[in-house]
């Protein structure tokens, strides 16, 4: 265990390369889905990413949608967050441990987004239905390719929509068979 030193060290490490991951998977989710760019939040989002992401699209092409910039990005933060942790904490795991770590964690992250989206989206049609937000249009259109197809599975049962339940059973479910695996696999280089 760390000194204070090395907890505070990380926590702030941890903290900054959180927030600019996070928004640079909500880039890549919401290319994914198509979301309106138009959205404020989906400006910001283009306006926090683009400076970075600007030279990777010029060698780096989307590949059947997805934006191979992002997800390298995502890659090198996220393998950069593991490197420097470990290197404050004093231990040195291998490179290829700290790759295959990397996937996982944005694996599960992109499990976690879409778990809390389609959470906020139910809460915000319970307590506001049929209103206009602008978050609750991005969550919207970035909820909505893995709900449509929910909701052909399970139609609403006396008005009740059931889809959001079955999708996120359906995403810890990979969580839990990609995202343990890999971790696995990680301690097993490392």
């Amino acid at each position: 265990m760390g000194g204070p030193i090395d907890n505070a060290a990380t926590f702030l490490v941890e903290t900054l390369f959180s927030i600019y991951i996070l928004i640079v998977m909500l880039r890549l989710l919401l290319q994914w889905a198509r979301a309106d760019f138009y959205n404020p939040l989906s400006q910001f989002i283009v306006k926090a990413t683009q400076p970075v992401l600007a030279p990777m699209h010029r060698t780096l092409p989307s590949v059947a949608g997805v934006d191979l910039g992002c997800v390298v990005l995502l890659l090198v933060l996220q393998f950069a967050e593991l490197w420097v942790i470990t290197g404050i904490l004093g231990h040195r795991a291998p490179a290829a441990a700290l790759l295959v770590l990397s996937v996982a964690e944005i694996l599960q992250l992109a499990v976690h987004v879409f778990l809390f989206s389609i959470l906020i989206q139910v809460i915000m049609s319970w307590i506001n239905p049929g209103s206009y937000n602008p978050l609750l249009s991005v969550l919207h259109s970035l909820n909505e390719p893995l709900l449509g197809p929910a909701r052909r599975i399970v139609p609403p049962i006396g008005g009740l929509d059931l889809s959001p339940i079955v999708v996120m059973v359906a995403l810890q479910l990979a969580a839990i068979l990609l995202v343990g695996p890999l971790r696995q696999l990680a301690g097993t280089l490392g």
